[in-house]
């Protein structure tokens, strides 16, 4: 049986900077899978390239077994694959109920269809259903952050990314935002999870990739690489 998602080689640049080189991941039905490193190791670019906002200079991307190395992000939203991107990037001057919907516009809801949709984010986020009204840019980061990972949900995606989720919340909102993605994967929906916080990546990943220079150096189970001397040493020492 074929993983959900496979890269294979990939190679991503920026011009004629190599931001990832060789890389190959495996994200099987059903895991959460962690992707950790330092800024600039080439996360988000690696994150991008699944979604389809920029192409591969060599390698391939596979979804259920399907090569979509060359589809256009839209049409990877309607076969099953949904991001949160990192900065969370919610619409500042739409509602929240307006991001909501607009996170839908793959699926052609009836207006029954999508307020049963938006109902079941409003169970799953009980702030965004108090703050439905609100415009966006009103919103703390934490709501901000919860936004987009409802946005995203509303395509129900097969594979969800999370980028960097965590970013500039306060410890609180980040254990929440953890909670929800272990509640995620209660529900059985796979994800590709980007985080800078080794420790709380690690502690709810099935399988994890370490990403240096746009190179993997590490992969294994997240427990594995929570007791990884070196991993300990370059990410869950003094101030992690």
């Amino acid at each position: 049986m074929s993983p959900m998602l496979e890269v294979q080689g990939a190679c991503i640049g920026y011009g004629p900077i190599e931001a990832v080189s060789d890389v190959s991941i495996r994200v099987e039905t059903g895991q959460v899978v962690a992707i950790v490193g330092a800024n600039g190791a080439g996360k988000t670019t690696l994150m991008k390239a699944v979604a389809g906002l920029l192409p591969l200079s060599a390698g391939r991307v596979l979804f259920e077994g399907r090569d979509i190395t060359a589809m256009p992000p839209h049409r990877r939203v309607g076969a099953g694959i949904a991001l949160s991107p990192e900065g969370r990037q919610v619409f500042p001057d739409q509602s929240v109920r307006d991001n909501l919907e607009l996170g839908a516009w793959s699926r052609d809801l009836s207006p029954c269809a999508m307020e049963a949709a938006i109902e079941a984010q409003y169970a799953l986020f009980p702030r965004l259903r108090e703050r439905q009204g609100q415009m966006a840019v009103t919103l703390s980061g934490g709501e901000q952050q919860m936004l987009a990972i409802a946005r995203a949900l509303m395509g129900e995606p097969r594979l969800l990314l999370l980028d960097e989720p965590s970013l500039g919340l306060a410890p609180l909102v980040i254990k929440e935002i953890f909670g929800i993605i272990r509640a995620l994967r209660a529900r059985g929906i796979t994800v590709l999870l980007v985080e800078q916080m080794a420790n709380l990546a690690l502690g709810v990943a099935d399988q994890a990739y370490v990403l240096e220079t746009g190179r993997v150096t590490l992969s294994g189970s997240g427990a594995a690489l929570l007791q990884h001397p070196q991993v300990r040493a370059a990410y869950l020492g003094a101030g992690h």
